[in-house]
């Protein structure tokens, strides 16, 4: 049904929320005045993301990475997730990670636990109710026939925490709010300090709970996919 580690999420929290988490950041108005709730999140679609340009700036890319070097769009529908442990050797996530990394807030996303029968969909959110920042890396593809610019993205995952375990064995990587400024900080950084951030969320502050299966259509997209089943 879904091949992907994290291929589905909520992303709630507004522009002014995201603001409020870090210092100095740089909001596209159009991005803003587009952005409306979303409980069902799905590939290719377009997201709120926090890029690291010398200001982070907030604005809209497409999920799913499409790297500079691509023939064509078509490639980001099967890069919507990288695998933290091979990031800096993969080579369409290696530059990436070395100088084009974001933040994509949520306040929950969706994992499928395997069943003799089916696969039911769990949705995972910190007991708070706050939104978090998942890591992710972006890249500006331009068509060369007709000059139109993507910027696209794509979500780091990791091995899965306790609490997601039960579920899936893979789990999107959550930053601690110290992290942020490492994470956005523009061009090359230190290879050990970015990889000590790519580690499993501590299950204790987070919950998780089956949901209906109409999240499985990502045209379904309304408060009733976040609630329990």
């Amino acid at each position: 049904m879904l091949p992907f580690m994290c291929g589905r999420f909520v992303q709630i929290a507004d522009p002014l929320t995201i603001r409020a988490g870090i210092m100095d950041l740089d909001i596209d108005e159009a991005a803003a005045a587009a952005f409306r709730p979303r409980y069902n999140v799905a590939p290719t679609q377009d997201i709120l993301t926090v890029l690291n340009t010398p200001v982070p700036r907030l604005t809209l890319t497409r999920w799913g990475l499409i790297p500079s070097w691509a023939r064509d769009p078509s490639m980001g529908g099967r890069m919507i997730n990288a695998r933290a442990e091979t990031l800096s050797e993969k080579p369409s996530f290696r530059e990436a990670y070395r100088k084009r990394r974001c933040l994509i807030f949520a306040d929950a996303f969706y994992e499928w636990r395997k069943g003799e029968q089916a696969k039911t969909p769990y949705l995972i959110r910190m007991k708070s109710g706050e939104p978090f920042a998942m890591a992710g890396l972006w890249d500006r593809w331009q068509d060369r026939g007709t000059g139109r610019e993507v910027l696209s993205s794509t979500i780091v995952t990791t091995g899965a925490n306790p609490l997601v375990a039960p579920i899936h064995d893979r789990m999107p990587v959550i930053l601690e709010p110290g992290d942020y400024a490492l994470w956005l900080a523009p061009g090359r950084q230190d290879h050990a300090a970015l990889a000590s951030c790519l580690k499993p969320y501590p299950p204790e502050p987070m919950e998780a709970y089956e949901v209906s299966r109409l999240v499985n259509d990502p045209r379904s997209d309304s408060p009733a996919c976040i609630r329990p089943a």
